[in-house]
């Protein structure tokens, strides 16, 4: 889940991209920054205490092989810790957290902010899938676009089965489509050194989706992190229904951190609170409410949904 950072993070330890090159030395070098990236939680100290002791003494080479493995200890405690690997990688490793780069409009416009697809369904629904929440500064157009469409539809199909996340306040801004015109509080951030409340915008009156216009928003295995938050949100303060498969269960917010030459890890550095139910999804995920295959989602929707007539 990508936020704004704004204060640097010094590593424990300014060795060269040369020196980490077996799978013990990358692993210390995990241990450090989780000791001083994510606030202090138990599920942190229990991850800690397993890599140190699963990898203890592991002094061949790191490979793709063994950052899988990494990443497989690292799972029933934090679902969006991730290794990439790459063998022609270089560089030293990060003595502080360098944050998400800026945005690439070059990148993003091409793909439409990651808005795939607005097109009818069946009885007049609209259906909008999202695969990812780009910055807002440059997916707001497109969103916007996306609910013009929907506008006359007799429902709203959500699709978030292949959304892999993204920007907070895109996820605030898309709820805010949703659950009024008003702001609400939909969270709290945690982080080591301060907290962060993410609000759903106050948008004109009659901008958002009215109230009793039936919504059922579809995730799947593939659904992660903020495509997570935002379903999950929705759910909470009962404004949709959730159809599909049970989402893998990441909350976290993660940077980037170079752990060596060929090593690039996504870290947790914070922790997200539904302001609803005063937890969130970490490690449970998204629970739907009508239960089925991934791809039969649609048709189990529209099976599910109370269609409005045309507005």
């Amino acid at each position: 889940m990508a936020t704004i950072k704004t204060t640097p993070i010094i590593a424990a330890s300014a060795a060269s991209a040369l020196e980490v090159t077996t799978v013990t030395e990358v692993i210390t070098r995990l241990a450090a920054w989780l000791r001083r990236l994510p606030p202090p939680q138990e599920r942190i100290d229990r991850l800690l205490a397993e890599l140190e002791e699963r990898f203890a003494g592991r002094t061949e080479p790191i490979t793709e092989d063994a950052c899988a493995e990494i990443e497989r200890v690292a799972w029933p405690y934090s679902r969006h810790l991730l290794l990439q690997y790459d063998r022609d990688g270089a560089g030293e490793p990060d003595e502080e957290d360098p944050g998400w780069p800026e945005p690439d409009p070059e990148a993003i416009l091409p793909r439409a902010a990651q808005v795939r697809q607005v097109s009818r369904l069946d009885r007049g629904a609209c259906l909008i899938r999202i695969d990812g929440f780009e910055s807002l500064s440059i997916a707001q157009p497109y969103i916007d676009a996306a609910f013009a469409l929907a506008r006359g539809a007799t429902g709203i199909v959500l699709d978030l089965r292949s959304n892999v996340g993204g920007y907070p306040e895109t996820v605030a801004y898309l709820a805010g489509r949703l659950l009024g015109d008003k702001a609400v509080k939909l969270s709290e951030v945690t982080y080591r050194d301060h907290h962060r409340q993410w609000w759903t915008p106050d948008l004109p009156t009659g901008t958002a989706v009215p109230a009793d216009m039936p919504v059922a928003v579809l995730v799947s295995g593939r659904t992660f992190s903020s495509g997570e938050a935002l379903a999950y949100h929705l759910q909470a303060r009962g404004r949709v229904t959730i159809v599909g498969e049970r989402t893998p269960g990441a909350a976290d917010h993660v940077t980037d951190i170079r752990l060596a030459a060929t090593v690039t890890g996504e870290l947790p550095f914070g922790y997200c609170t539904d302001s609803v139910t005063g937890t969130n999804w970490e490690g449970r995920g998204v629970a739907p409410q009508v239960d089925c295959a991934a791809d039969d989602a649609i048709d189990a929707a529209l099976a599910h949904m109370p269609i409005l007539k045309p507005r």
